[in-house]
């Protein structure tokens, strides 16, 4: 994924372009907050996904495109902090990102455990998805080769420069 891809919604062919994001936001940058509303949880999303990153919230896969930008939005955090209860979601539950282009809604269309090393999980999409990722199985306080995926749906946005 390029970064213009990461920065322009392709619009349908009688619109121009729409720029979410004018400059991608540089490695370590906090770049908005993730909400779980069914769960009562929040944690600000930093650029990146090294120690670092994941030591002070949730990690923005820095080869995906950014939240509301059509295709897939990579978004981990650690299974022993932030990301300890995610397998309490449900289908349906949203999921709500705020960055500086506005706040953007996800419903939570599904769940797997995987390889760590599936490479499918970061695979373009052809619609706007958020994609969560943490290692499995959440009791597991060691290496894990696992990891638990959730997949959520774009339903709404609300920009702040329209």
């Amino acid at each position: 994924m390029s970064p213009t891809s990461q920065t322009t919604v392709t619009p349908s062919p009688s619109q121009t372009p729409r720029v979410l994001y004018p400059v991608h936001p540089k490695v370590g940058a906090r770049i908005g907050t993730i909400t779980l509303p069914t769960l009562k949880l929040s944690w600000p999303v930093f650029e990146g996904t090294t120690a670092k990153q994941l030591a002070k919230g949730v990690g923005h896969y820095v080869g995906s495109v950014l939240p509301g930008v059509r295709d897939n939005t990579i978004l981990s955090g650690h299974r022993t902090t932030v990301f300890n209860r995610l397998g309490e979601l449900k289908r349906g539950d949203q999921i709500f990102v705020k960055t500086s282009a506005g706040e953007f809604t996800y419903k939570v269309r599904s769940f797997r455990v995987v390889s760590r090393s599936n490479k499918r999980v970061i695979m373009p999409t052809k619609t706007a998805v958020l994609t969560l990722t943490t290692c499995y199985p959440f009791n597991n306080l060691g290496k894990t080769t696992k990891a638990f995926v959730v997949t959520a749906d774009l339903t709404a946005e609300n920009l702040l420069n329209k």
